[in-house]
């Protein structure tokens, strides 16, 4: 990386040019993404040790925590990871999305301190409230359970100083556009990080909404808040939270494809709308977490989840087969044109950025995408929802998905940012391997126990009685699974910190490359743009997750015919 200061687009900003990439990168919206992303690390980590404390409590053979800590570290976990580390590092992502590819200027260093400030106080606020056991009511913190008042105030802390944030976002898009830092339409990656900015505005005004009438019930201020409402609301706050982290997934998955192997989208105007799908209708389909809830009426629960929550889901189908797509035809181009999967074999797969990159999709689409359309259903989420299956499911996408897209990102951004090289390379190529499996079989284990009937927050299942060797058998998988997936984390996080420490100064080189497939000699690069046969290997594996997703629907309407036998 070239460390030679000049002015980027934006007059009298100092930056630099990535001698890896040959992206510009302003110092201002650097020094934000190294504070976000490493404080966002630091909140893994945390969520990390809860959630294998979680995996060894509940595997029942080991079954290490007591019920108070139980309840506390569940807590814990679903703050830290849900919420502090997705969305420090999601506005590290913004601030890079909205400099970076369009070669601008940070809006504003002062507008980004009191973002930061007011993020890192309330999250340190919730987590101190909860391990002194004074907020042991899960994350959802349904009323009328009630948490100490600094619990609610830590989250509006965190909340209030995203959306700070996200209008930094907003305001460096506006500059940028205003002082020609680029010409055209924004790149795909800053558009999807514009969809996930949007999602987040209105995620946060419903915690808004939620968050301070029951803080000031708290401080004994106001009247308790209705439950009904409350549940109602929270969710537009909760699971539209998980939508923001798809739209800023989905942005990686777009800029680490091509950043490997030169993939683009192979028609840019159908990925934009999706994204579009994304902020019309993400929204609505929050309403399977209700689904089960007497206080909304069946039209509203029929209309949102049978109908808004699809044009969510085809949303996510778009990319999902646009991305491979892109990289089928990159890999065409460069000459790897040997039957229908040759280009798969030729792929980096040593390289960590990309090996997260596509295991994210797959873990995202195969596990979490199909079992989240099939929990959509109100028949089968009637007798599903307060299972095991719910975690299993976001488990796949929040996880399995969203996080370990951030964590492969984090292999180019950590050496374009802070200017060293990785240690540890070899550990590094197997760490999304390793955390990948182990979400998958955390997954796995928790799906297959719900559909036992294993409740999703119960401590202990043998005093019920009630369940077989078998169950006992996928909660088994679940403790190794978040060991192995803990392990992976565990070795992303040293590695992350000891580059930060001990990793070789780039100063005005180029970072080591991590493995990208070469051009073979009289490959055609954009010959196959228009070749409609270009994406045929895509083609085959987009039908062969249709069919897994036939199986697996059909396979729970069975199920629901043996519960509910027809007389």
């Amino acid at each position: 990386m070239s460390s030679t200061s000049h002015s980027l687009t934006a007059p009298g900003v100092p930056g630099r040019v990535c001698g890896t990439t040959g992206l510009s990168v302003c110092f201002d919206a650097q020094r934000f993404i190294k504070l976000n992303a490493v404080v966002g690390i630091v909140f893994l980590l945390l969520g990390g040790i809860a959630a294998l404390l979680l995996a060894l409590t509940r595997w029942q053979t080991v079954h290490l925590l007591p019920t108070d800590w139980f309840y506390r570290i569940l807590t814990f976990h679903g703050i830290n990871m849900l919420i502090l580390w997705i969305l420090f590092f999601e506005v590290a992502i913004l601030y890079f999305a909205c400099t970076t590819p369009l070669n601008a200027r940070l809006f504003s260093k002062k507008v980004a301190w009191v973002s930061f400030g007011l993020m890192l106080a309330g999250g340190v606020m919730v987590d101190y409230i909860i391990l002194a056991g004074q907020a042991d009511v899960l994350m959802t913190s349904y009323l009328p359970l009630l948490a100490h008042p600094l619990f609610y105030l830590g989250i509006i802390l965190v909340a209030v100083g995203t959306l700070i944030g996200v209008f930094n976002f907003f305001a460096t898009l506006y500059v940028a556009k205003r002082d020609g830092a680029y010409t055209g339409s924004v790149p795909i990656v800053t558009f999807g990080a514009l969809a996930a900015a949007i999602i987040a505005v209105v995620t946060l005004l419903h915690g808004a909404v939620v968050m301070i009438p029951t803080f000031t019930y708290s401080m004994g201020w106001t009247a308790a808040p209705d439950p009904g409402w409350y549940r109602l609301i929270w969710w537009g706050l909760g699971h539209q939270s998980q939508q923001v982290n798809v739209c800023a997934m989905v942005a990686v998955w777009y800029l680490l494809t091509h950043i490997v192997v030169g993939a683009r989208p192979i028609n840019e105007a159908v990925c934009r709308s999706a994204f579009v799908l994304y902020i019309l209708f993400i929204n609505l389909a929050s309403a399977h977490h209700l689904l089960v809830d007497p206080g909304v009426g069946s039209t509203w629960k029929i209309w949102n989840t049978s109908y808004a929550m699809y044009l969510a889901v085809l949303a996510s189908m778009v990319h999902g087969f646009t991305v491979p797509a892109g990289v089928e035809v990159a890999m065409r181009e460069k000459g790897y044109t040997g039957g229908l999967f040759g280009w798969v074999t030729a792929l980096p797969w040593k390289n960590p950025a990309f090996s997260a990159t596509v295991l994210s999709v797959v873990i995202f689409g195969f596990i979490g995408g199909i079992t989240g359309v099939t929990l959509g259903t109100q028949q089968i989420n009637i007798i599903a929802h307060n299972t095991l299956r719910i975690p299993g499911h976001f488990h796949a996408t929040v996880v399995g998905g969203t996080s370990l897209a951030f964590m492969g990102l984090a292999y180019y951004v950590i050496p374009l940012i802070f200017q060293r090289d990785f240690i540890g390379r070899g550990w590094a190529r197997v760490q999304p391997w390793l955390f990948a499996g182990g979400i998958t079989l955390l997954s796995f284990g928790m799906s297959f126990a719900g559909s036992m009937g294993v409740s999703r927050r119960s401590w202990d299942i043998d005093a019920q009685g009630i369940y077989g060797p078998a169950a006992h058998l996928w909660l088994g998988l679940v403790g190794i699974g978040g060991i192995l997936a803990f392990t992976g984390l565990l070795i992303f996080a040293l590695l992350c910190v000891g580059t930060l420490f001990f990793g070789r100064k780039i100063g005005d080189g180029a970072m080591t490359d991590w493995g990208t497939p070469p051009a073979l000699a009289g490959s055609k690069a954009g010959s196959l743009a228009h070749d409609h046969y270009a994406t045929k290997g895509t083609i085959v594996l987009t039908l062969t997750f249709l069919a897994c997703f036939v199986v697996y629907y059909f396979a729970n309407w069975k199920a629901l015919a043996d519960v509910w036998p027809v007389r």
